[in-house]
């Protein structure tokens, strides 16, 4: 009967009623291949991924301005907390991410690794003179002499609107 199971085994099954216990343990798990290589195109695959994630990380802010734009719009003009808080935002993640850019750019190495950094830090701005622009249209920022000298008159409106007629 041993004879029929001997014939009957497959590449798959290890006998460990044997006395081979030495043998037994440098067997290698069933499957392994020991002359197997990595395959160059998983590996040229792999690198393809990473440029192409760390440029999606790059792009990210730039990938923010529309909806920064929608955020501004939806806001309106006047000063209130909703808007200064949305105003707020869009200028400290910003600057913080411009920061911290050290820590981000650390998976970006190589030959376009400048090129992302200088594409992340100049997304990374332009949302902050967005910001600006919206603290300025809201009246937040001083552009003129008035703002900050008591002795100046400041500056008088020449038109006044109200409910979309011209009062003059």
């Amino acid at each position: 009967m041993s004879s029929k199971q001997n014939a009957k085994k497959s590449k798959w099954s290890l006998d460990f009623n044997g006395s081979k216990n030495a043998e037994l343990s440098s067997v290698s798990p069933p499957g392994y291949n020991p002359t197997a290589l990595v395959n160059q195109n998983e590996v040229v695959r792999d690198q393809r991924l990473v440029i192409k994630k760390s440029w999606d990380l790059a792009l990210g802010p730039l990938k923010n301005i529309p909806m920064n734009l929608f955020i501004m719009y939806m806001s309106g003009n006047s000063i209130s907390i909703f808007p200064i808080m949305m105003v707020g935002m869009m200028l400290i993640r910003p600057i913080k991410a411009v920061f911290t850019t050290q820590v981000t750019s650390k998976m970006a190495e190589g030959a376009q690794g400048t090129g992302q950094r200088i594409i992340y830090i100049l997304g990374n701005l332009a949302n902050v003179a967005l910001a600006l622009y919206k603290c300025h249209s809201m009246g937040l920022l001083p552009t003129h002499a008035s703002d900050w000298l008591a002795f100046v008159q400041p500056q008088t409106r020449l038109e006044y609107y109200g409910g979309g007629i011209s009062f003059i």
